[in-house]
């Protein structure tokens, strides 16, 4: 299935990269980007610090990169998820010649477009035919069915850990419905999502036409009507991500008193759900789509699924589907033009299904064991900075941080890959069945899911492939993930000054570790359960110190007219703040008193904060920019960068003038951890 929302990477190099590269080939002892691990040419130098950080440290880069034709925004990030993808590729090719290989087998029958095209709609049309002939009381079996095949529905159903008992899995239930990314696509005067909305009424049509449906323009029409009534009932992202509104355990009795016109019972019975308690989290929201539910005609209901199931499987339907799916997902909401080379979706769609698979072979080969062995001591050091960073808080009570600390003690860093792997025995992959190894893989992937209902929680389990450049904070396993590909260049670079690899992969490790201490990680507690561990007096104050972050970020505007949220990217932004001022800590502490070194010019400090900027280097296409800024709890990478104007640090190192225009007096800088 299809996740294309919030695309990421690209795939050429940096601009320097060719020469660094070659340099690099010169002297094996070189670090990868320039003389001290950041690429100076990059850089312009005619812009002031103190004014715009992220164009002081990327300017040059930012002006001389385009953006690849198939993808929707390209930075830092991207050169390493190029590299992944790359070297997955050539796992997968030497693969493809063992037909016992089960990663071999799906990577190359995503491949044969011809056979694709020879299967036409044959594929999909049982699946379309189950649809089409349900009627309004067998439409709670029909979604659960959907649910498990992979094709989005009006609810997010499924197992996950108990917030509020952290041993025990639970069934959760979440709004859904929407084929477009979010509410305000719906809802919003604003002329550019005016204009998706005319795009997507438009889409669905043509996915109508394509499947050979009749009266294709009215049934898109009727289709947007309902995701728009869905998308009034839907709260906004900002609701959606706190984990005390959205903790809301209740029993099935309840939920049919409370959310009457759809059958619930009958849902998660048909989907292999043997529970009659859940958390639904956003009751109102869940109580409105049913009652849309109840009152929308089942011919609605049924077009629905039927353009889900075409664009979600597209990559494995005739190009012409195919093609449609990517002029509206990818062009019209991201601003993409062209659509990827076969070989690199094939790679994603063959790392999704069969992840653990091809994982085993990915770290056998590119995962040394000096990089787990040097991420390790990073993080103990970000740790103990972090420790006594809570010494020194005014705003916490003592016994608060007594706590605090006995959280941080809890930690479980995850570094390179998981020490066990998922078994895909039950799951069977054909040769020539592109559709089939994607809808069987789906259904694999709903019944594990499921079956993990009444047993003891997956500790070992990640949930983030080792090739994935990305890293993660998990709540309730009071654990911090750091996949394999991200610990390289420019993120992490044994060859480099210890001060930019502190500012680009201690800053990133630093940001999963303050997650915990965000204002959503801060109400779990060291056991990993929501609850209020803290004193009303210290959340008082915590919320008072977080609202001026939320007040900064609210103030950036990176298009005419849309403005960062504040509130809705406030947990990435503390986390920036706390981590890389632990990142900053740690990197001091490293040195042992020794004096670090002048580089080119730069002391080290300036170094730290270079290695933090270069990370964030990313070019958007403006269709994607809007989108990250109505939906991504992430700020732009430019206003990520900004971070430092909070930092006195920063201000010792750059000197920036009262007069530039990040500067902040003293008084006004945020400080919370």
């Amino acid at each position: 299935m299809r996740r294309r929302f919030i695309t990421l990477s690209a795939l050429v190099a940096l601009v320097p990269a060719a020469l660094i590269a070659q340099s690099a080939a010169r002297n094996p002892d070189a670090p990868q980007y320039g003389t001290f691990g950041f690429d100076t040419a990059g850089m312009d130098r005619s812009v002031k610090p103190g004014d715009d950080f992220y164009a002081f440290a990327n300017g040059t880069w930012a002006k001389n990169t385009v953006i690849p034709a198939d993808e929707a925004n390209y930075g830092a990030f991207s050169v390493l998820q190029d590299l992944s993808r790359e070297r997955t590729r050539g796992l997968l090719e030497a693969a493809r010649s063992d037909p016992r290989s089960k990663i071999g087998t799906a990577y190359a029958a995503f491949l044969d477009t011809a056979a694709i095209e020879r299967a036409g709609l044959a594929p999909i049309r049982p699946w379309l035919a189950t649809i089409k002939a349900a009627d309004k009381p067998g439409y709670a079996a029909l979604l659960a069915q959907a649910d498990r095949n992979g094709v989005d529905t009006p609810f997010g159903l499924y197992v996950g850990q108990d917030s509020k008992n952290p041993d025990a899995y639970v069934v959760n239930l979440r709004q859904s419905g929407l084929g477009m990314p979010d509410r305000d696509y719906y809802l919003s005067n604003d002329a550019k999502l005016v204009e998706a909305r005319t795009a997507y009424r438009a889409h669905l049509a043509r996915l109508l036409t394509l499947a050979g449906e009749a009266d294709a323009d009215a049934r898109a029409a009727a289709i947007v009507a309902f995701e728009t009534q869905i998308a009034q009932a839907h709260w906004t992202r900002i609701d959606s991500r706190d984990a005390d509104k959205t903790y809301n355990r209740m029993t099935l009795a309840d939920l049919a008193r409370t959310a009457p016109g759809f059958d619930f019972a009958a849902y998660l019975k048909a989907g292999g759900l043997a529970a009659d308690t859940l958390v639904v989290g956003q009751p109102t929201a869940i109580a409105g789509e049913a009652a849309l539910i109840a009152k929308t005609p089942i011919a609605v209901l049924r077009d629905q699924l039927i353009v889900r199931s075409l664009d979600g499987f597209a990559d494995v339907l005739p190009a012409a589907i195919d093609r449609e799916s990517f002029a509206f997902n990818d062009t019209v909401l991201n601003g993409t033009p062209e659509q990827s080379e076969r070989w690199k979706r094939a790679v994603g769609f063959t790392s999704s299904a069969l992840t653990d698979e091809v994982s085993k072979v990915y770290v056998a080969r590119y995962f040394p064991p000096a990089t787990k062995a040097a991420a390790d001591e990073m993080v103990r050091n970000i740790i103990a900075a972090m420790n006594r960073r809570i010494d020194t808080l005014e705003w916490m009570a003592p016994e608060t941080k007594a706590k605090a600390h006995a959280k941080l003690a809890a930690f479980v860093p995850r570094i390179g890959y998981p020490d066990r792997w998922r078994d895909y025995a039950a799951l069977s992959i054909r040769a020539g069945d592109a559709f089939g190894n994607m809808l069987r893989a789906n259904q694999w992937q709903h019944d594990y899911n499921v079956g993990k209902l009444g047993k003891p929680i997956y500790r070992w389990e990640w949930g983030m492939a080792p090739m994935t450049v990305n890293a993660q904070a998990n709540f309730g396993l009071v654990a911090i993930t750091f996949p394999a590909a991200i610990l390289q260049p420019p993120f992490f670079d044994p060859k480099a000054d210890a001060a930019v690899n502190y500012g680009g992969i201690g800053a990133v490790i630093g940001h999963e570790m303050s997650h915990h201490f965000d204002d959503q990680g801060a109400k779990f507690d060291a056991r990993g359960r929501l609850t209020q561990w803290w004193t009303d007096a210290d959340v008082a104050r915590f919320k008072a110190l977080s609202q001026k972050l939320v007040a900064q970020y609210d103030a950036y505007q990176p298009l005419p007219g849309l403005h960062v949220k504040g509130q809705l990217t406030l947990g990435e932004n503390s986390a920036d703040l706390a981590g890389l001022a632990a990142a900053h800590d740690a990197y001091l502490a490293s040195l042992k008193g020794a004096k670090p070194p002048v580089i080119d010019g730069f002391s080290a400090d300036q170094r730290f904060y270079l290695g933090w900027a270069q990370v964030w280097r990313r070019n958007y296409r403006e269709a994607n920019l809007r989108q990250r800024l109505l939906t991504d709890p992430h700020a732009p990478s430019e206003q990520r960068t900004w971070i430092v104007r909070n930092m006195d640090a920063w201000y010792d190192a750059y000197r920036p003038a009262p007069a530039d225009r990040l500067y902040l007096a003293p008084d006004a800088r945020v400080r919370i951890w």
